[in-house]
């Protein structure tokens, strides 16, 4: 007699196939979208009960991964597992026009748009379009007056996380933007910019 645990149970929708119904008709929601897991806090739905489990460490504060290189905590383990590569310097994602490696596929999709000249997202206001949705969230504030990050040392308020840096560097009177020919530096990239003009145009005497 067959094993039950070799029947294959099998999708009719993508035909791919299972050891276990349960798992059948788990996969199956992906199709029908059905989410009848619903979160007693935010009613948020979800269509498996680990992922309602993993939301509600939302609420709880539950963060059980721990990383042992250096403590930091997570509530997922596939969170912990990306923060990991900083430490092992891995980067599994690779880009395949310039070779530019990146720990986060979500980071290379972004980074391709680089060499695609794809820009996705499109203000409602202006039309003015941009490679990604952080870009776009920054200029929409433009019309909106919104500066949601504010300097901890004077209080003033910035558009966007690069602002508030380039700001508080002000205070810190930190220069990262250094010259490769004469080693000057500068608060900002704009600047050193500007400066490198000066030995592009140097003449060299006869």
């Amino acid at each position: 007699r067959q094993d039950s645990s070799e029947k294959q149970h099998e999708c009719s929708q993508c035909f791919e196939t299972f050891a276990r119904r349960f798992d059948l008709a788990s996969h199956q929601r992906k199709h029908t979208g059905e989410k009848p897991h619903q979160c007693s806090i935010c009613g948020k739905a979800f269509s498996q009960m680990s992922n309602l489990k993993t939301h509600q460490m939302i609420h709880t504060g539950e963060k059980p991964h721990q990383c042992s290189t250096c403590g930091k905590v997570f509530s997922q383990m596939s969170n912990l597992k990306t923060h990991q590569m900083i430490h092992t310097g891995e980067k599994p994602h690779q880009c395949s026009t310039c070779e530019k490696a990146f720990n986060q596929l979500c980071d290379l999709k972004k980074h391709q748009t680089i060499h695609t000249g794809e820009k996705p997202y499109q203000c409602n206001t202006c039309g003015k379009a941009f490679s990604q949705s952080s870009g776009l969230k920054s200029h929409q504030r433009i019309h909106t007056g919104e500066k949601p990050y504010q300097c901890t040392t004077c209080g003033k308020y910035s558009r966007s996380i690069s602002d508030l840096i380039r700001h508080q560097i002000t205070h810190t009177g930190e220069k990262p933007h250094q010259c490769s020919q004469c080693g000057k530096a500068f608060t900002q990239m704009s600047n050193l910019k500007r400066h490198q003009r000066i030995h592009s145009n140097d003449v060299l005497p006869c």
